[in-house]
């Protein structure tokens, strides 16, 4: 399969991209000449332009996920970093549900079931270790609703307590994870999720996407 690069980012094609940026950037830059009254004004607003548009280029980047795909492995990358999974670890792709007065109602995320939990989070780092827990809570808290168990929500969702897979104890932050992992797994039986709101297209189309990719590595491996 070939490889893919799949960005939320909006992409804006123009003809000569530099000449339409001096071309506004004179524009407005003429603009504010023509009703700065002093050169403190002309300054300033100058230097709102400036820190406007770094401002926006920093939201733009702060917001922007991209998806890699290739034939051996899945990757997202954030702006803090990133994980990937091989395809051969991972074993459904779909989109979550959960139950709500007898049906099931689809939820904004996409997930993955993976096969071992080691190669996955020994492959993290701290930081998107620590935005994923944060960022999934409200997932956690909708599949806890469903299956209390007799749990309280803070036992679950601060859960550190060591882990123990495939004669490895993980602790600390990995701990964390391995043990969300395995909550979420009990809740919607996928282990790890993507957002909808971090796709470019419709979530059923990325999960046929996936499951392309995921079918042509299995029959490439026999």
């Amino acid at each position: 399969m070939q490889t893919r690069h799949i960005s939320n980012r909006p992409s804006f094609r123009l003809a000569r991209p530099r000449l339409w940026f001096t071309l506004a950037f004179s524009v407005v830059f003429a603009t504010i000449i023509w009703l700065a009254n002093t050169v403190q004004q002309l300054l300033f607003g100058l230097v709102v332009v400036i820190m406007t548009i770094y401002v926006v280029r920093w939201l733009i980047k702060q917001s922007t996920v991209t998806h890699t795909l290739t034939a051996t492995h899945f990757q997202q990358h954030l702006p803090k970093g990133g994980w990937v999974l091989q395809w051969q670890n991972i074993s459904h792709i779909g989109i979550c549900q959960h139950q709500y007065q007898g049906w099931c109602q689809p939820l904004p995320w996409i997930g993955l079931k993976i096969k071992r939990y080691p190669p996955f989070i020994d492959s993290i780092c701290p930081r998107i270790t620590s935005e994923m827990l944060l960022n999934q809570r409200a997932l956690l808290y909708v599949g806890f609703q469903q299956q209390k168990n007799g749990l309280e929500f803070e036992d679950v969702v601060l859960n550190s307590l060591p882990y123990e897979c495939e004669g490895k104890e993980y602790q600390g932050l990995q701990a964390m994870l391995a043990n969300r992992m395995h909550y979420q797994r009990q809740y919607f039986d996928y282990d790890v999720f993507i957002s909808t709101s971090d796709l470019d297209r419709p979530a059923e189309e990325f999960v046929g996407l996936l499951r392309r990719y995921l079918a042509a590595s299995q029959s490439d491996r026999l």
